[in-house]
């Protein structure tokens, strides 16, 4: 669907002006992909450069088979009609009503005015704002301001719905709505989403893929679930994660939780069946597509740290790395 290779981006002729370096990433037909950093990497950039708005360097850029930098005047206008775009601040003109925010591109593209009304209902009653159509966006709250947003992206039926920080705005309730819009908007309409974002919880509660962007560069990509369990150094660097406490001949030592053994007692298995003592320094548990996943942090003495794997192993345990106090040292268990 979307295919990127090796894209830059730059805003001047310095170092400092190169915004995208060697981007590659493969988006594919149907399914919701985070793009996940902070604030000033590219993320808005790369978006802009997905559907036309920006122009790249170098590299190459395909969506859907179309090298995309190759297109100009009509083509390139009626190649930006299928994809549709959702904004942070939710970009509606406050002196028009829902309705005619909604209209608004049918009305670009001269669609006759009982088509537009029809199709702009539709769309408002599917984002449940049926009732809403005379109100003017200063009288909605931001959900629904950014519910309108979504009806009239969808008004000229594209194939990539692109979303720029298109929850940062809202409180976390109102986010959740809305993502759960936009999950059953992929999963009936069979759109192809693409969420540029800096929230963690928005990736996890919604996409099937992700890549994390830090100075202009992709530096992990690959399905949410593996990318939170994996807990790649982009990742850690996201979050901010500390670093465990150590303790003299103590090794630390992190065990994946899949959605699969999520409701099993694990911690009592690893007792009974071990028969080493160990403690719980820190437990990391979240979702992915409402499944729970996650990592339990187990401070092992270090003299017991090979048999203690052993039998997690046999009980069918990931684990991970395994840190040893005092040393620095990291060793990759798997």
């Amino acid at each position: 669907m979307i295919r990127i290779s090796h894209l830059y981006k730059s805003y001047g002729n310095g170092p400092e002006d190169l915004v995208l370096q060697d981007i590659s990433l493969e988006i594919r037909q149907g399914e919701i992909f985070g793009i996940i950093g902070q604030s000033g990497v590219g993320k808005s950039t790369l978006l802009r450069c997905i559907n036309g708005l920006e122009d790249f360097d170098g590299g190459a850029l395909e969506v859907k088979g179309t090298d995309i930098s190759r297109l100009k005047g009509q083509e390139k206008r009626q190649f930006r009609k299928s994809i549709g775009m959702i904004f942070q601040n939710f970009a509606l003109l406050n002196r028009k009503s829902v309705l005619e925010n909604v209209m608004l591109p049918m009305r670009c593209w001269k669609y006759p005015p009982e088509a537009m009304r029809s199709r702009a209902l539709e769309l408002l009653n599917l984002v449940g704002l049926g009732e809403k159509t005379e109100a003017y966006p200063a009288e909605l709250s931001g959900g629904q301001k950014q519910r309108v947003a979504i009806a009239r992206a969808l008004t000229l039926n594209p194939e990539i719905l692109l979303c720029d920080e298109a929850t940062s705005s809202l409180d976390p309730a109102i986010t959740r709505s809305i993502l759960d819009l936009l999950e059953d908007i992929n999963r009936e309409l069979g759109i192809t989403i693409v969420i540029v974002t800096h929230e963690m919880d928005v990736v996890r509660h919604i996409c099937d893929r992700m890549a994390i962007v830090t100075g202009g560069r992709v530096a992990a990509e690959g399905p949410v679930e593996d990318i939170f369990l994996g807990r790649p150094p982009a990742l850690t660097e996201l979050t901010g994660e500390r670093e465990l406490p150590q303790s003299p001949g103590y090794a630390t030592v992190r065990i994946q939780i899949r959605h699969e053994n999520l409701h099993e007692p694990v911690l009592y298995r690893l007792t009974r069946e071990t028969g080493i003592p160990f403690s719980v320094v820190s437990a990391d548990i979240g979702k992915f597509r409402r499944q729970s996943f996650g990592s339990l942090y187990l401070s092992v003495p270090e003299v017991q740290l090979k048999p203690f794997l052993t039998a997690a192993r046999a009980m069918g345990l990931a684990c991970g790395e395994a840190v040893t106090a005092g040393k620095g040292e990291t060793s990759d268990v798997f």
